[in-house]
């Protein structure tokens, strides 16, 4: 074992890293998608993929290969404007603070909220401020069925989270300790059961209580400059806000003992062999690689068309169904009660 690390610390982690049962269910996240056109068949699932950016007075749509001619002309224009990364656009109801901004995106992004940490003096520690102003987003966003996905970042070039803010700790009166330790594992369990989904951008450090807040995101993506690692035992203390149960389920029980114990902190290109992120990418001049990358994953997740285009589509792609033998076989096949003989024709 390390020099530095707390005997009795590893084997408390050992009796908690046990306790991780390896038949815990897939948290499905189920969020509504108002104003899209779901595709209810999933014969068009390709099509409505293509829509990316909302659009609008689509009449007269008659026909597949209009359809298809319109999408690449603002297929175009969208890559066109997301080349230029640096020009973000925020909607006039963005609420900041001192620790956290929060962003709600606009025109295309409409429906992507920005949760960026921002406390550059304390290297982003969670602090009992950052836990009430993230709280209070959290519960906002929860609540707001426009809402499609969260980002979770930093507003800190190089950090994404150092941990607990360990200066204010310290001022602590011991019986203060506990509960403000609950109130931030509520927090990052209360991010974690967003019903949306959630991808953590770690551009830059997040160890211990950072860590933890990445690892309650659904997707965590990093850049290969970045740090990681649970790192309490070096503190004599271990993981509290849920580091022990949802690493090794990111990793695997064994995989996760070894990085508790061994408080060992990892970059973006061990992170993603282990499995820890689902992507690296190499880190830009702006610092923010993995939080370009992040948008533009929330973007496949935003809904792609409004309701009206979607009918629209789905009455082209219906019209070319129509005329098949393929069809006529199927319903020849049901009045039959016999399996269908489909030539795709």
């Amino acid at each position: 074992m390390h020099q530095g690390k707390s005997t009795p610390l590893v084997r408390l982690s050992h009796v908690v890293l046990n306790c991780v049962t390896r038949s815990s269910k897939l948290k499905v996240k189920t969020y509504t998608l108002q104003q899209s056109g779901m595709a209810v068949l999933v014969g068009c699932r390709v099509l409505f993929h293509a829509f990316r950016p909302p659009m609008t007075n689509l009449d007269g749509v008659c026909r597949l290969q209009d359809v298809m001619q319109h999408v690449l002309v603002r297929r175009t224009q969208h890559a066109r404007l997301a080349s230029n990364s640096v020009m973000r656009q925020y909607s006039s109801d963005a609420k900041s603070g001192d620790d956290l901004s929060v962003r709600y995106l606009d025109g295309d992004d409409s429906g992507i909220v920005v949760f960026g940490i921002n406390r550059p003096k304390a290297k982003n520690a969670i602090s009992k401020n950052l836990v009430k102003m993230m709280s209070e987003a959290v519960e906002s966003v929860k609540k707001n069925n426009k809402v499609r996905t969260v980002i979770l970042c930093s507003m800190v070039p190089g950090i994404f989270c150092a941990g607990a803010d360990l200066k204010e700790r310290a001022k602590m009166d011991q019986r203060e300790v506990g509960p403000f330790v609950s109130k931030a594992r509520a927090l990052i369990t209360e991010l974690g059961n967003l019903p949306m989904p959630t991808i953590a951008a770690i551009d830059g450090v997040a160890l211990g209580g950072g860590l933890e807040m990445a690892l309650a995101c659904d997707i965590r993506i990093a850049g290969t400059s970045a740090k990681m690692g649970l790192v309490e035992t070096k503190l004599a203390i271990i993981p509290g806000a849920g580091g022990t149960q949802r690493l090794p389920r990111a990793i695997g029980v064994s995989l996760a003992k070894e990085l508790i114990f061994s408080a060992r902190v990892m970059d973006g290109t061990e992170a993603k062999t282990l499995g820890l992120v689902n992507h690296t990418v190499e880190q830009n001049e702006s610092g923010d690689a993995a939080y370009l990358r992040a948008l533009e994953l929330a973007r496949e997740f935003n809904p792609q068309v409004d309701l009206t285009t979607g009918l629209a589509i789905e009455e082209a792609c219906y019209a070319q169904v129509i005329p098949t033998k393929d069809r006529l076989e199927g319903l020849a096949a049901f009045k039959e009660k016999r399996p269908p003989r489909y030539k795709g024709e």
